[in-house]
Protein backbone atom coordinates (compact mmCIF):
# COMPACT_ATOMS: atom_id res chain seq x y z
CA UNK A 1 0.00 0.00 0.00
CA UNK A 2 2.85 2.36 0.88
CA UNK A 3 4.59 1.68 -2.46
CA UNK A 4 1.34 2.38 -4.33
CA UNK A 5 0.91 5.72 -2.52
CA UNK A 6 4.58 6.69 -3.13
CA UNK A 7 4.35 5.73 -6.83
CA UNK A 8 1.10 7.67 -7.26
CA UNK A 9 2.59 10.80 -5.67
CA UNK A 10 5.71 10.44 -7.86
CA UNK A 11 3.62 10.18 -11.04
CA UNK A 12 1.51 13.19 -10.06
CA UNK A 13 4.67 15.22 -9.27
CA UNK A 14 6.28 14.32 -12.61
CA UNK A 15 3.08 15.20 -14.48
CA UNK A 16 2.89 18.54 -12.67
CA UNK A 17 6.51 19.36 -13.57
CA UNK A 18 5.85 18.49 -17.23
CA UNK A 19 2.69 20.62 -17.40
CA UNK A 20 4.31 23.61 -15.64
CA UNK A 21 7.42 23.30 -17.84
CA UNK A 22 5.35 23.11 -21.01
CA UNK A 23 3.35 26.20 -20.03
CA UNK A 24 6.54 28.10 -19.19
CA UNK A 25 8.32 27.20 -22.45
CA UNK A 26 5.48 26.74 -24.95
CA UNK A 27 2.14 28.10 -23.70
CA UNK A 28 -1.07 27.73 -25.67
CA UNK A 29 -3.03 30.87 -26.54
CA UNK A 30 -6.36 31.46 -28.25
CA UNK A 31 -6.54 33.87 -31.20
CA UNK A 32 -9.03 36.61 -30.34
CA UNK A 33 -10.50 38.57 -33.22
CA UNK A 34 -10.12 38.78 -37.00
CA UNK A 35 -6.87 40.78 -37.29
CA UNK A 36 -4.81 37.80 -38.54
CA UNK A 37 -7.37 36.43 -41.01
CA UNK A 38 -6.70 34.46 -43.14
CA UNK A 39 -3.53 33.07 -41.61
CA UNK A 40 -5.12 32.56 -38.18
CA UNK A 41 -8.78 32.67 -37.23
CA UNK A 42 -10.75 33.85 -34.22
CA UNK A 43 -10.86 31.00 -31.67
CA UNK A 44 -7.94 29.11 -33.17
CA UNK A 45 -5.51 27.77 -30.54
CA UNK A 46 -1.77 28.00 -31.09
CA UNK A 47 1.35 27.08 -29.15
CA UNK A 48 3.93 29.84 -28.70
CA UNK A 49 7.68 29.13 -28.72
CA UNK A 50 9.05 31.26 -25.87
CA UNK A 51 12.64 30.00 -26.14
CA UNK A 52 13.46 30.85 -29.77
CA UNK A 53 14.16 34.54 -29.25
CA UNK A 54 16.66 33.78 -26.50
CA UNK A 55 18.92 32.47 -29.29
CA UNK A 56 17.77 34.31 -32.44
CA UNK A 57 16.55 37.79 -33.27
CA UNK A 58 12.97 38.20 -34.52
CA UNK A 59 12.80 38.32 -38.32
CA UNK A 60 10.54 40.04 -40.82
CA UNK A 61 7.62 37.70 -41.53
CA UNK A 62 7.57 36.07 -38.07
CA UNK A 63 4.13 35.81 -36.47
CA UNK A 64 4.60 36.81 -32.83
CA UNK A 65 2.59 36.99 -29.64
CA UNK A 66 3.36 40.10 -27.59
CA UNK A 67 2.08 42.58 -25.04
CA UNK A 68 1.32 45.88 -26.80
CA UNK A 69 2.63 49.04 -25.16
CA UNK A 70 -0.93 50.43 -25.16
CA UNK A 71 -2.35 47.52 -23.12
CA UNK A 72 0.39 45.43 -21.44
CA UNK A 73 -2.06 42.94 -19.91
CA UNK A 74 -3.48 41.94 -23.31
CA UNK A 75 -1.83 39.42 -25.67
CA UNK A 76 -1.75 40.44 -29.34
CA UNK A 77 -0.72 38.33 -32.29
CA UNK A 78 0.66 40.06 -35.41
CA UNK A 79 3.31 39.69 -38.08
CA UNK A 80 6.68 41.48 -37.88
CA UNK A 81 7.02 43.79 -40.87
CA UNK A 82 9.66 46.36 -39.89
CA UNK A 83 12.94 45.84 -38.06
CA UNK A 84 14.92 48.25 -35.86
CA UNK A 85 16.35 51.20 -37.81
CA UNK A 86 13.93 50.83 -40.74
CA UNK A 87 10.72 52.65 -41.56
CA UNK A 88 7.51 51.32 -43.10
CA UNK A 89 5.40 52.93 -45.80
CA UNK A 90 2.13 51.73 -47.33
CA UNK A 91 1.29 53.24 -50.70
CA UNK A 92 -1.20 51.96 -53.29
CA UNK A 93 -1.82 48.86 -51.12
CA UNK A 94 1.87 47.86 -51.20
CA UNK A 95 4.06 47.76 -48.08
CA UNK A 96 7.52 49.24 -48.58
CA UNK A 97 10.43 48.84 -46.18
CA UNK A 98 12.89 51.75 -46.10
CA UNK A 99 16.05 49.95 -44.98
CA UNK A 100 18.94 51.43 -43.01
CA UNK A 101 21.18 51.52 -46.10
CA UNK A 102 18.64 53.65 -48.00
CA UNK A 103 17.25 50.90 -50.22
CA UNK A 104 13.50 50.47 -50.49
CA UNK A 105 12.06 46.96 -50.41
CA UNK A 106 8.50 46.31 -51.63
CA UNK A 107 7.13 43.31 -49.74
CA UNK A 108 5.52 40.35 -51.45
CA UNK A 109 2.80 39.33 -49.01
CA UNK A 110 0.94 36.19 -50.13
CA UNK A 111 -0.65 35.94 -46.66
CA UNK A 112 -2.66 39.16 -47.14
CA UNK A 113 -6.06 38.57 -48.76
CA UNK A 114 -7.25 42.21 -48.57
CA UNK A 115 -4.36 44.74 -48.79
CA UNK A 116 -4.46 48.00 -46.84
CA UNK A 117 -6.72 50.56 -48.47
CA UNK A 118 -5.19 53.62 -46.81
CA UNK A 119 -1.68 54.99 -47.10
CA UNK A 120 0.75 55.16 -44.19
CA UNK A 121 4.21 56.62 -43.59
CA UNK A 122 5.97 55.55 -40.42
CA UNK A 123 8.91 56.99 -38.54
CA UNK A 124 12.24 55.24 -38.05
CA UNK A 125 11.73 52.18 -35.84
CA UNK A 126 13.68 52.57 -32.57
CA UNK A 127 16.52 50.20 -31.62
CA UNK A 128 15.31 46.89 -30.18
CA UNK A 129 11.72 47.49 -31.35
CA UNK A 130 9.58 46.02 -34.14
CA UNK A 131 6.81 47.26 -36.42
CA UNK A 132 3.91 44.78 -36.63
CA UNK A 133 0.82 44.48 -38.81
CA UNK A 134 -2.15 42.15 -38.75
CA UNK A 135 -2.61 40.10 -41.93
CA UNK A 136 -6.18 41.41 -42.14
CA UNK A 137 -4.86 44.89 -42.93
CA UNK A 138 -8.21 46.68 -42.92
CA UNK A 139 -9.34 45.24 -39.58
CA UNK A 140 -6.32 45.29 -37.28
CA UNK A 141 -5.06 47.37 -34.38
CA UNK A 142 -1.32 47.43 -35.04
CA UNK A 143 1.78 49.63 -35.36
CA UNK A 144 0.02 52.01 -37.72
CA UNK A 145 -1.57 53.44 -34.54
CA UNK A 146 1.80 54.95 -33.61
CA UNK A 147 3.42 52.26 -31.46
CA UNK A 148 6.10 49.62 -32.02
CA UNK A 149 6.82 46.48 -30.00
CA UNK A 150 9.84 46.56 -27.67
CA UNK A 151 11.75 43.27 -27.70
CA UNK A 152 11.03 42.59 -23.97
CA UNK A 153 7.27 42.73 -24.75
CA UNK A 154 7.52 39.77 -27.15
CA UNK A 155 6.22 36.58 -25.53
CA UNK A 156 7.41 34.40 -28.41
CA UNK A 157 6.90 33.18 -31.95
CA UNK A 158 3.64 31.55 -32.99
CA UNK A 159 4.69 27.98 -33.60
CA UNK A 160 2.00 25.30 -33.95
CA UNK A 161 -1.77 25.40 -34.43
CA UNK A 162 -3.43 22.80 -32.20
CA UNK A 163 -7.13 23.59 -32.52
CA UNK A 164 -9.34 23.10 -34.43
CA UNK A 165 -8.05 19.82 -35.89
CA UNK A 166 -8.67 21.07 -39.44
CA UNK A 167 -5.94 23.73 -38.83
CA UNK A 168 -3.34 21.49 -37.14
CA UNK A 169 0.22 22.18 -38.20
CA UNK A 170 2.96 24.78 -38.14
CA UNK A 171 1.98 28.44 -38.17
CA UNK A 172 3.09 29.85 -41.51
CA UNK A 173 5.87 32.43 -41.24
CA UNK A 174 7.23 34.03 -44.41
CA UNK A 175 10.74 35.12 -45.16
CA UNK A 176 10.94 38.50 -46.82
CA UNK A 177 11.93 38.74 -50.48
CA UNK A 178 15.08 40.74 -49.72
CA UNK A 179 16.93 40.81 -53.02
Amino acid sequence: MRAFFRDTITIIAIAAVIVVGQRAIAPKIVVDGPSMNYTLHDGQQIVVNKLLYRFYQPQRGDVIVFYPPTNPKEEYIKRIIGLPGESVEIKDSVVYIHKKDGTVLPLSEPYVADPARSSFQGDKIPANEYFVLGDNRNNSSDSRAGWTVPFPNIMGKAWVSVWPPSRWGLVVNYLANEQ
